[in-house]
């Protein structure tokens, strides 16, 4: 696995207080490759990171844990996450919320959002530091790479750590003309 320098800008000590805390500028919607290196770069300000919530629809499938460094990290992917943020908690409950900016976004284009969602006085939203950078909101969210196997992950997730997923369609629940 090749390494990457993290292309990461964090605001500084004091700053006001927005809807993130940063930007980053992941090489890949991998979440294998991409959190990994994540973790590594915010030590300094979070300290050792035990979690990382994520959106599903917008990162390819991950695994509900992966060890980086001998450190068991939890992955936990939600629909209902911003699909431009991640948030990482630290072990000490420490936590940084984080634009990501698409990867395949041009340089220039990628290291204005990151600034903007550095800034000391920043305080604008996702799609407001986004848009005001030229970067349509909408660019990839909601697009998973394999869509059948995005859908799949969480009923997986449930069944790999001993849950049941009851069948609620009434339809098969019973056959026409059975008593209920």
């Amino acid at each position: 696995m090749t390494r990457h320098e993290p292309r990461l800008e964090i605001k500084p000590t004091g700053a006001a207080t927005g809807s993130v805390d940063g930007g980053w500028w992941p090489q890949s919607l991998d979440p294998t490759t991409a959190f990994p290196e994540l973790v590594s770069a915010l030590r300094p300000w979070i300290g050792p990171v035990g979690r990382i919530a994520y959106n599903l629809g917008r990162w390819e499938p991950a695994p509900r844990k992966q060890t980086v460094n001998g450190q068991v990290i939890r992955y936990e992917g939600f629909h209902t996450i911003d699909p431009h943020t991640v948030t990482a908690i630290g072990t000490n409950a420490r936590r940084v919320s984080l634009l990501v900016v698409p990867p395949h976004t041009p340089g220039g284009v990628a290291r204005a959002v990151l600034r903007s969602a550095a800034a000391a006085d920043s305080t604008a939203t996702v799609a407001d530091i986004l848009a005001s950078n030229g970067v349509p909101p909408q660019d990839g969210a909601g697009a998973p790479a394999d869509p059948t196997r995005a859908e799949q992950v969480p009923e997986q997730r449930w069944e790999a750590d001993g849950g049941y997923v009851h069948n609620t369609d009434r339809r098969t629940a019973a056959s026409p003309g059975s008593a209920r």
